[in-house]
């Protein structure tokens, strides 16, 4: 299963007061595990950038006047997430700037059956919190040493490793694909085809002993009533 973990940086709280994107960060994972694809990009919001939403990603004006505006980068946008779910922590929010910048354009909105919230799954997880991403980092042990500022890919990134550990935990031992095959059934799902099914090589060989067998077959021989004895094959018959 395909799903997208990202991440948004604006101009401030409200997209319906006029508040833009400025940042889009998005790690793409296959059944749970990080495929290494990813999309980001920097947004010109074609507005002022205020001083609070500066100080939380410094990301200036200035910085961002060079950059593309929303509309010359929406459909590599839409085509990269696809029809998968989307993930995101306070997904409202996130959503919300995402469906704004969408309708300016007349493209469909993101439908919320889609939407992941992990700031649900932490407050079900964790009632007594706290829940914000940086808390969760700390709870999981998630390395954040690299975030100084607010940033699209770097928190999308580390909201991956906090996704993973709100619905389990990923467990190197019990993974049964190489990162060859991760990658591979990704280029096959990004180019709208259907994953191949893995097949073994060669079948593992038994590790029953004949004297494991002769063991169970004396045990089986002592129960009366057992059902699955009538499903056995007979044995064959000594030749004469």
């Amino acid at each position: 299963m395909r799903e997208i973990v990202f991440d948004t940086e604006t101009t401030g709280l409200d997209p319906l007061k006029g508040d833009r994107l400025v940042e889009i960060g998005c790690i793409e994972l296959y059944n749970h595990l990080p495929t290494g694809r990813h999309y980001h990009v920097y947004i010109n919001p074609e507005r002022s950038m205020p001083d609070e939403a500066f100080r939380v990603h410094g990301l200036s004006a200035e910085f961002l006047a060079d950059k593309p505006v929303f509309a010359s980068v929406a459909e590599e946008f839409a085509t990269f997430i696809g029809d998968a779910p989307l993930i995101a922590h306070n997904a409202t929010f996130d959503i919300g700037f995402i469906n704004a910048e969408f309708g300016r354009l007349g493209m469909p909105a993101v439908v919320s059956a889609r939407v992941i919230d992990t700031l649900m799954l932490a407050r079900k997880k964790h009632p007594n919190g706290p829940n914000s991403l940086d808390a969760l980092c700390a709870r999981y042990g998630v390395d954040t040493s690299k975030r100084t500022l607010h940033g699209g890919l770097l928190d999308a990134q580390l909201l991956a490793d906090v996704y993973l550990e709100l619905i389990g935990g990923r467990q190197p031992g019990l993974i049964l694909v190489t990162e060859q095959e991760v990658a591979a059934a990704a280029t096959v799902a990004a180019a709208g085809g259907v994953r191949p099914i893995l097949v073994r090589p060669a079948p593992l060989p038994s590790r029953l002993t004949e004297a494991d067998r002769a063991a169970h077959a004396a045990l089986v021989g002592k129960l009366s009533g057992a059902i699955w004895t009538s499903y056995l094959e007979p044995a064959e018959s000594p030749p004469a």
